[in-house]
């Protein structure tokens, strides 16, 4: 059975840095598409990122509002993506969210394309 687990939410000050990391156990597939969103108070769950990688390739969507500050990456360990958050904003305050998908679908921006979903995570700003 599948199973994503997120880690590394937390607190910290505008303009900071976190370090999210999402891994899938039991995964069978030989590639993935592993992405993040995120669900602030009141608001609509919605895209942050996205990456593709099979047989050694591997591809990256964003979102507009983190593009140039976010940065998700595979893991150093296998079937996990990390979401390197830098110049962190107040707005950025949600609960993030991994994805993954057993097959590459269009509209990777969209949760339809996900078959999986993590618990989510906490990711506090201060300002």
């Amino acid at each position: 059975q599948v199973r994503l687990v997120e880690s590394g939410g937390g607190l910290v000050q505008a303009g900071g840095s976190l370090r999210l990391s999402c891994a899938a156990t039991g995964w069978p597939f030989s590639g993935y598409v592993m992405g993040w969103f995120r669900q602030a108070p009141g608001k609509e769950r919605e895209f942050v990122a996205t990456l593709r990688w099979n047989a050694g390739s591997t591809y990256t969507y964003y979102a507009d509002s983190v593009k140039g500050r976010f940065t998700i990456s595979r893991g150093n360990a296998k079937n996990t993506v990390d979401l390197q958050m830098n110049s962190l904003k107040p707005e950025d305050t949600a609960v993030y969210y991994c994805a993954a998908a057993r097959i590459v679908r269009s509209g990777i921006t969209g949760e339809g394309a996900y078959d999986y979903w993590g618990q989510g995570t906490q990711v506090t700003v201060s300002s």
